[in-house]
């Protein structure tokens, strides 16, 4: 089995920071590429920003400039900097990891639980 727990959330005043990490345990081969989505009460789950092996990331428009997505490979996290927060950035954070169990495997999709980010003054 393959777990992904978040961490870091909770309350921050507009304009500050949060770091948020995602670690993977289990029984991985390789982890294709890492993400965080989020979801606002009322909208749909969206993409914030992805990393994919090799280094290369992707942002959603909205955070790009604020949020800083990285990983470490050795220990099978990704990270999310997020810097000059907005109210609107209100939501839950999930983790997201395409991972390998084998070598001979197919990546899975894989979530984590979750991690609320408040930003409100």
């Amino acid at each position: 089995q393959v777990q992904l727990v978040e961490s870091g959330g909770g309350l921050v005043q507009p304009g500050g920071s949060r770091r948020l990490s995602c670690a993977a345990s289990g029984s991985i081969f390789s982890i294709n590429g890492m993400g965080w989505y989020r979801q606002a009460p009322g909208k749909q789950r969206e993409l914030v920003a992805e990393i994919i092996s090799g280094g290369s990331t992707n942002y959603t428009d909205s955070v790009k400039g604020r949020f800083t997505i990285s990983r470490d490979n050795a220990e099978n996290t990704v990270y999310l900097q997020m810097n000059s927060l907005k109210p609107e950035y209100t939501a839950v954070y999930y983790c997201r990891g395409v991972v390998r169990r084998r070598f001979y495997s197919i990546g899975q999709v894989y979530w984590g639980q979750g991690t609320q980010v408040t930003v409100s003054s």
